[in-house]
């Protein structure tokens, strides 16, 4: 067996020299944070607080009623005070009590109810069972009505409390939605003749008979 030939290396080339390595890449200074930035103090302007007053009112609005109550209380003892008795007074009742007794309630309500109020007492929103609550106002029927009292208090001293009494009722049936043409002015006269007897012959309250003076 003859050994195998094999070729013989070449000479191994001179390695290149190395190339200079260029200075390292230095990472420059960290950044720091500035100061947080602060915020200033928060002052309520004039619009801001004037909407906070309204707010505030308007989750209180039954403050509204206590004014109302307190006022009602004030005019009804004034008047009380004010009043001249002309007949004899007997006993400790007399004709200012009763008013006298009215506005103190009054008054006594409505501190009440306003220190309820301002505890944070609120009341219940009413729910509505047949009525919606989404609906605007009728008009139509709040302006029938008007018409209907300012006709009768213009006709009640030429055509007396029954003529005028009778076209209120029927006037008042219709504005609110009652169609029956034949048996509404029978009703509405009735009433008016019955409310006029009460008043004028029971009650000793005279009212003006107008045309039918001498009839009825």
């Amino acid at each position: 067996m003859t050994p195998e030939s094999t070729e013989p290396a070449g000479p191994a080339g001179p390695a290149g020299p190395a190339g200079p390595a260029g200075p390292a890449e230095t990472a420059g200074p960290p950044e720091t944070a500035g100061p947080p930035e602060t915020a200033g103090p928060a002052t309520a302007g004039p619009a801001t607080a004037g909407g906070g007053a309204r707010t505030w009112l308007r989750e209180r609005t039954e403050l509204g009623v206590c004014v109302l109550l307190f006022a009602l209380g004030v005019l009804v003892l004034a008047d009380a005070l004010t009043m001249t008795v002309d007949i004899a007074q007997r006993g400790p009742v007399g004709p200012r009590t009763v008013p006298f007794v009215i506005g103190g309630l009054f008054l006594l309500v409505a501190v009440l109810l306003a220190v309820d109020v301002l505890r944070g007492g609120r009341g219940e929103a009413e729910g509505g069972e047949d009525v919606d609550l989404d609906e605007g106002a009728d008009w139509r029927t709040v302006l029938l009505l008007t018409g209907v009292f300012m006709a009768t208090a213009v006709l009640i001293g030429p055509l007396g409390f029954p003529i005028a009494g009778a076209l209120l009722f029927w006037g008042s049936a219709y504005a609110l939605g009652s169609r029956h043409y034949g048996r509404d002015p029978l009703i509405a006269a009735g009433l008016s003749l019955f409310t006029y007897f009460v008043f004028d012959n029971l009650l000793g309250v005279p009212l003006p008979g107008g045309p039918l003076m001498g009839v009825l």
